[in-house]
């Protein structure tokens, strides 16, 4: 099985790029593939062009996408199962993600006439300053659900999950007592990541 990473962090200095490599290590140790698209590494070009956005808003398949968008695409509909690793930035994806998807979820692809597959399973793995308990009280865990499951992946996936390693501030204590228990749960994530078929709502 074939998983297609895509990964958003503007530093390789980061907690989120050791949860990538967890990842990454539990996936390929299972016998998988997997693609990575380094979003930062790769400069992916985030804001769509008026030609672009002329193109979806009036729902039209012409003219042809550039040749970066139709990369990620064929990435997605070569892969079995898609996963968005990324750190919260004010309740959302950096600006970088928010923009592959402006992009890439292009008309006549993700929706209209879509050409995108089904995929087997869609996974977040999200880092976060902010305790779980904090994301909870103030709503903000059910709005970053919402956005990515509700709107983004919608009907898309068959079965979904959304992963959040909390209290990773650098002014919290719980960073040190959490990272390794969040790196080996990245680590499992990915080992078991065509095994299970839990769907987070």
């Amino acid at each position: 099985m074939k998983a297609f990473i895509v990964y958003c962090h503007p530093s390789d200095v980061s907690f989120t790029r050791k949860v990538l490599d967890a990842f990454v290590k539990g996936l390929a140790e299972a016998g998988h593939e997997y693609e990575n698209s380094d979003l930062y590494k790769m400069n992916f070009k985030t804001d769509m062009s008026e030609q672009e956005y002329l193109r979806d808003a009036n729902y039209r398949t012409e003219p042809t996408l550039a040749a970066d968008v139709l990369a990620e695409q064929h990435k997605i509909n070569s892969a079995d199962a898609i996963v968005f690793i990324y750190p919260v930035f004010w309740t959302e994806a950096p600006a970088k993600l928010v923009g592959w998807f402006d992009r890439v979820w292009s008309h006549g692809f993700a929706y209209g006439t879509k050409t995108m597959k089904m995929l087997d399973k869609a996974l977040f793995l999200v880092t976060a300053g902010n305790t779980l308990q904090r994301l909870e009280q103030f709503g903000l865990l059910n709005a970053m659900k919402t956005v990515m499951l509700g709107d983004r992946l919608f009907n898309r996936v068959k079965h979904s999950d959304f992963v959040v390693f909390d209290g990773m501030s650098k002014k919290l204590t719980s960073r040190e007592t959490n990272w390794h228990k969040h790196l080996a749960t990245a680590y499992a994530k990915g080992k078991t990541l065509f095994t299970t078929t839990e769907e987070i709502s």
